[in-house]
């Protein structure tokens, strides 16, 4: 009898050697201990770091989807980043990496503490997992924090994110309470008091209650009935096709009118000499060879370099050697020789083109530094590009800047006003406005619809993500500006689009299913 027990005391149990020695770092028989009936599942003080554990998986699941849903602006961080710091990496993308790796290690020890919770064993974390939670919880809330301070309109992309994603995060939070059914189960039944069993499951079934009837708040734009769904957003290449082509050149605007762009997007600069040309940047340093070709300069405003000077730079070297945006691509031979031989565009050229292919086009005006020649008379000379040297077809020009819409109006009749925030309809009306250029940020579908209803169509830039492109979509926007007019073009339909039946089905099926498993968990 005495050596059956010191068998079965000791006999080799390979599951809960693994769980406790990752966990734990003890891989030994002797260095674990059970759980007795009514006892706790650890020491004091493991009782108070577990909570720790919990809440370094929860900030770092939030940091997570919080970076994970901000791809659509990643570009934009890269390159404020390089604004600050001089040289170009791709920082959103190791941000991204980082989160992904902290996420999955805190996963994996909550993982094996409910393992080795639902096989009855006491819980210790080793010190150096200790320190790994203690990193992962204040890098996860130190990032948070910045965001939310640098970063503020990144909050109103999550909550835009919530309106596609928060059906799946429902069902994928009501799989997590069925796989914690076990261990909580398993520990009330082993408590003798019911103070106890009411502590360790009185929380746990508030949350599922909680997660049972979240969906009755919930509101989606792409939940909507059978046949009411409107037509897909016109496409509008953000500085011609910047994922394929350097951005602002000729062959960044031939890429989109190639993938079936519907219109384009450019910066207007006027030279020291009054040309006007394509340029988002106050300076050359970003996008040209200027440190080459003009080392002295590389600070020096562009508008203060005449045309000739300008001629001289090449504005597509920079594109293949610093691969702006994630997940691009790598270019075809020719495609790579192309970009080389990329130079600075004129607005002339650039609204030829756009004529010849019977394309629409926005573009952002920036008028010239104090000191300038033409500061004073910029408007007049783009006019005069737009009407005299280009004659493109009036009706194509989505005339944006404000300043002097009242004289653009008088003298240049037929142009597609367009405003760049929202305002009442009775302003917009007066003022003939026909379009509205918002940032994505202030999508409302509401809204959209209340500005249709007066024959006012919207624009949403920048929308390079399908999940953000089906959110316009389903909102009922007329057009998107966009850096991925080659992705985007291809999506056939909204990633997510249900009707209410069919969503309260999937609702009702997931909740009743879950409650079935997890009564059947309990009473095992």
């Amino acid at each position: 009898v005495v050596r059956r027990r010191l068998l079965q005391r000791y006999e080799h149990q390979p599951f809960i050697s693994c769980l406790a020695g990752f966990y734990s770092c003890r891989w030994k028989r002797y260095q674990r201990e059970r759980t007795e009936p009514g006892k706790c599942c650890c020491s004091m003080r493991e009782c108070m770091f577990f909570p720790l554990l919990v809440a370094a998986f929860c900030f770092s699941l939030v940091f997570l989807y919080t970076w994970g849903e901000g791809k659509n602006d990643y570009n934009g961080f890269d390159w404020y980043n390089y604004g600050n710091l001089g040289f170009w990496f791709l920082w959103s993308l190791v941000i991204l990496i980082v989160a992904a790796v902290l996420f999955a290690y805190i996963s994996l020890l909550l993982v094996l503490a409910m393992c080795l919770l639902a096989e009855g064993q006491q819980l210790y974390l080793h010190w150096s997992h200790k320190i790994g939670t203690f990193l992962v919880l204040a890098f996860s809330i130190s990032s948070l924090f910045a965001l939310s301070i640098l970063w503020r309109d990144h909050r109103k992309t999550v909550r835009l994110s919530f309106q596609v994603t928060a059906p799946y995060l429902h069902i994928g939070a009501i799989a997590i309470m069925v796989l914690l059914a076990w261990p909580v189960a398993l520990h009330a039944i082993r408590a003798d008091k019911k103070v106890t069993q009411v502590i360790i499951v009185g929380p746990y079934l508030a949350i599922l209650v909680f997660l049972f009837l979240i969906p009755l708040g919930m509101y989606s734009p792409c939940i909507r009935e059978m046949g009411t769904l409107g037509p897909k957003p016109a496409l509008i290449g953000h500085r011609g096709a910047p994922m394929l082509a350097p951005e602002n050149t000729e062959m960044s605007f031939l890429k989109t009118i190639e993938h079936g762009g519907d219109g384009l997007e450019t910066d207007v600069a006027i030279s020291y000499d009054g040309v006007p040309f394509l340029m988002h940047d106050d300076t050359l340093r970003r996008t040209t060879n200027i440190q080459e070709v003009y080392p002295n300069d590389t600070g020096k405003a562009a508008s203060f370099f005449s045309w000739d000077a300008l001629q001289k730079l090449n504005a597509g070297t920079w594109f293949l050697k610093n691969k702006p945006f994630v997940g691009m691509g790598s270019l075809s031979k020719a495609d790579q020789n192309q970009a080389m031989n990329q130079s600075i565009y004129t607005l002339s050229s650039f609204l030829r083109l756009a004529d010849s292919h019977n394309k629409l086009v926005i573009f952002d005006l920036y008028r010239p530094p104090e000191k300038h020649p033409y500061r004073n008379l910029w408007i007049r000379k783009i006019l005069d590009v737009i009407l005299k040297e280009s004659k493109i077809k009036r009706h194509l020009v989505l005339w944006l800047h404000n300043g002097v819409r009242s004289f653009v109006q008088s003298v240049a009749p037929g142009f597609q006003h367009t405003m760049g925030r929202k305002a009442p309809i009775e302003d917009l009306l007066k003022h003939n406005i026909v379009k509205l250029n918002l940032v994505y940020t202030d999508m409302s579908s509401e809204d959209i619809r209340k500005y249709a209803e007066a024959n006012i169509t919207t624009n949403f830039y920048v929308v390079n993500e399908p999940w953000l492109y089906s959110l316009a979509w389903c909102s009922g926007a007329h057009s998107v500006t966009t850096n991925a007019v080659h992705l985007l073009k291809d999506l056939s339909q909204p990633l997510f689009l249900m009707t209410p039946q069919q969503y309260n089905i999937m609702w009702i099926l997931t909740d009743l299913t879950s409650a079935f498993l997890i009564s059947l968990i309990f009473a095992l």
